[in-house]
């Protein structure tokens, strides 16, 4: 009796141990994503294969590739060192903007990821004759600034410029962000690095506080000289004791985060390392960001049109669908990327994100995020199917990727930083 009492209890004793160890292997599979990694699916090529048409060359370290939305078919080239130059017909290239006098890049000793970083056009440029540009500044902050074209419409005046936002960024070189663009609400959004540093050790990207680590939305096209009273000591006696206020930019009321004290009002989503880059689909006004992973996860982020904005994607809690740093974390605190892929294992290294192609040329990607890897130059299409985000490979290249652009038509161009040149993606 009581060898059968200690066979029970060496039994149940056995049966609690193995509970425990489920429990525990359950919850590590459930919360440490190293032992379940991420899965994105990747069909068997069901896009037609593509080429890369040479448009121009000669440029230097090219960065970012935009149109006017002006009819005239202008490509606008912007070159990390400092300058803005034009293709047009014929593939003639010519000079629109020179800012090296007051740009910090690589060609002026700084950093890698410093420059002359992005340009976006106002909806109804032709009539309003200014433009908006992304810069590292002497000293290394970054900042949004406002420029008017000078009489002669082909050349924009480089002393025309108003600073609007100054984003701090003194500690680390890289990281910088450097996306402008033009939503369909006609407001302009600004992907802004974490601030530079392996594992963003300031944590901005999830300090509400801050700017970095976020896509940022303002409104700059509205009505800048505001009509309100502001006491000013030295203009009462001459006009009442008041004057105007200007103001660079508004914050749109229907910001997520407007009216919480604790958060930047400017702020539209969080958790960003280095958003390179991000675009709307013209058709259908949803939202694709690209975000450059620490060492393990590229990804590719999905923001639909109806959303209201307040996104966390969760840098620097997590990389990618997994815990960063093998750490424990809540993923449901987050929203996760639609696309992945690794950087450990393969010839790729940072995400270079693209645009829907919505162009007439290849009708067989219509609706197709096109995208690539800046190291590996491989360009891939990513598409909704029936069972989740499709991957395909359009084509390999040699090429340093280091953007993408649309002409006005929806055809789609990339960057070379290496060699210089700026292509076109065709049809064989």
């Amino acid at each position: 009796m009581l060898k059968k009492m200690k066979t029970s209890k060496h039994r149940v004793l056995w049966i609690a141990g193995f509970l425990v160890i489920k429990i525990i292997t359950g919850l590590a599979i459930t919360s440490f994503s190293f032992l379940r990694l991420p899965v994105f699916a990747q069909s068997e090529s069901v896009q037609p294969e593509v080429r890369l048409m040479p448009i121009a060359t000669g440029f230097e370290r090219p960065l970012a590739i935009t149109h006017a939305g002006d009819g005239s078919e202008r490509i606008f080239i912007v070159e990390q060192p400092g300058r803005v130059r034009v293709i047009i017909e014929d593939k003639e290239v010519t000079p629109f903007l020179d800012l090296r006098d007051r740009v910090l890049s690589p060609a002026a000793g700084g950093g890698n990821e410093q420059g002359l970083l992005g340009m976006a056009f106002p909806p109804d440029y032709a009539q309003k004759g200014h433009f908006y540009i992304y810069y590292t500044m002497f000293g290394g902050d970054n900042v949004v600034s406002r420029f008017s074209i000078s009489p002669n419409t082909q050349l924009a005046d480089p002393e025309s410029e108003e600073q609007l936002l100054v984003l701090p960024h003194p500690d680390y070189t890289n990281h910088n962000g450097g996306q402008l663009a033009f939503g369909p609400d006609g407001y302009l959004y600004i992907g802004v690095g974490d601030g530079g540093g392996a594992g963003d050790p300031l944590k901005n990207s999830q300090d509400p506080g801050s700017l970095n680590g976020k896509l940022l939305r303002i409104d700059v096209e509205g009505l800048q000289l505001i009509n309100k009273k502001y006491p000013v000591n030295n203009l009462r006696r001459f006009c009442g004791g008041y004057a105007q206020k200007y103001e660079p930019y508004r914050i749109p009321e229907d910001n997520p985060f407007v009216d919480d004290p604790a958060f930047r009002s400017e702020i539209w989503a969080l958790g960003l390392r280095n958003p390179w880059r991000f675009s709307f689909d013209r058709l259908t006004g949803d939202l694709f960001i690209a975000d450059v992973g620490q060492n393990r996860w590229e990804e590719i982020n999905f923001q639909s049109a109806a959303s209201p904005g307040g996104e966390n994607y969760g840098w620097n809690v997590m990389e990618g669908e997994e815990c960063y740093g093998f750490g424990f974390c809540r993923k449901t605190d987050f929203t996760l990327p639609v696309h992945v892929y690794p950087i450990f294992s393969s010839p790729d290294c940072s995400v270079t994100g693209g645009y829907v192609y919505r162009g007439e040329g290849m009708p067989g990607l219509e609706g197709v995020y096109i995208f690539g890897d800046f190291c590996s130059g491989t360009i891939w299409g990513l598409q909704m199917a029936e069972n989740g985000w499709q991957r395909d490979i359009l084509t390999a290249s040699s090429l340093r990727i280091s953007t993408f652009g649309e002409d006005e038509a929806g055809e789609i161009y990339l960057a070379d930083i290496a060699g210089g040149g700026i292509y076109q993606i065709v049809l064989p």
